[in-house]
């Protein structure tokens, strides 16, 4: 088990992305303690790093009885669910929403999972040599149990394209989790604007869904990226929150196709829409240059660093061996 894992299975929230020593969103100084690194990406934690002291909590494997890590204190963490392993669910339905971006509805075969919105699940097929990778949930927690997944279809991603390609409805898949900490604050208070891109709306849509429906009142603004008018999607459900939800408002720009306003992308558009962000809550999801450009420019408008939420999304990469020794012991 490797120290993320530990600390989720002990209901502890830690931030991570990848889970595969590849982001570097796991890094912490390790104050004592021996672990094993494992096979990570020099540019997540170099060579330098390693020789400080800092590991990838997500590939780290503790060999010593206790590894002390500076991230805050037990009492300051945000519980979560415990994550599970191999969890059932059948495929009910395949929709293409847009030409690269599929819509998987699985529902459980046992006790639903329990997890907050915002959160992801890793899903592949270890029979099949189909990779787990990480996907957000794309809807809050539903009685049934039911979970909505939105899922890019990548060129040289071989668990995309053999769901994309390959997954029918009906089958039976194995899923885990749920994992990450891109859940905000369920107290709250004030505007809310939410920025995506591509996949990066799935976790915003979760979001979204468990405020309007729990009577969140106060304006909620969803601001979505999209390369061209196909490429919006799921306009069905964004046009019936803004019929149903008088306080949320959905606004599309385009970057590659000139339509009506507003055109361009996301970080030019911001200062013409907002003269100041200080008192809004922010949800940022997309990959990493989206979600770098969009904090600078929201930080340049007021906003607050403790009111940043961020869910960048790496591509998956197989790791590589570290330079230094696999066998860390920190100073």
């Amino acid at each position: 088990m490797t120290a993320l894992e530990a600390l989720e299975h002990a209901g502890y929230a830690y931030p991570n992305n990848c889970r595969a020593g590849a982001c570097g969103e796991c890094k912490v100084h390790v104050r004592s303690g021996e672990f094993d690194q494992g096979f990570v990406l020099d540019m997540a934690l170099t060579t330098q790093e390693r020789q400080e002291g800092y590991g990838l909590m997500c590939m780290a494997k503790p060999i010593s009885e206790v590894l002390e890590i500076d991230y805050a204190t037990a009492d300051a963490l945000p519980r979560l669910f415990p994550p599970r392993k191999r969890v059932p669910f059948i495929v009910t339905d395949k929709l293409k929403r847009t030409s690269d971006i599929l819509e998987l509805r699985l529902r459980p075969v046992e006790a639903p999972l329990r997890y907050w919105p915002g959160q992801y699940i890793t899903l592949g097929n270890e029979e099949l040599g189909i990779p787990a990778r990480p996907y957000s949930i794309a809807n809050a927690p539903r009685q049934d149990g039911e979970i909505t997944l939105f899922i890019k279809e990548e060129p040289e991603g071989t668990t995309s394209t053999w769901i994309h390609n390959r997954l029918s409805v009906g089958t039976q898949i194995f899923i885990s989790g749920p994992y990450g900490t891109f859940v905000g604050d369920p107290a709250i208070e004030g505007p809310v604007l939410c920025l995506a891109s591509s996949s990066g709306l799935a976790p915003i849509l979760a979001l979204a869904d468990a405020a309007l429906r729990r009577g969140f009142a106060h304006p909620v603004t969803l601001l979505f990226s999209a390369r061209t008018e196909e490429d919006v999607y799921p306009r069905g459900l964004l046009a019936y929150w803004e019929a149903k939800y008088p306080n949320f408002h959905f606004i599309r720009t385009l970057t590659r196709q000139p339509g009506p306003p507003p055109n361009g992308r996301i970080h030019h558009l911001l200062p013409q829409m907002f003269n100041n962000l200080a008192n809004h809550s922010l949800f940022i999801a997309g990959s990493p240059p989206f979600v770098r450009s969009c904090v600078e420019v929201a930080k340049q408008l007021g906003a607050s660093d403790r009111l940043i939420y961020t869910e960048s999304y790496f591509p998956q990469a197989d790791p590589i061996p570290p330079p230094a020794e696999r066998l860390t012991e920190p100073a």
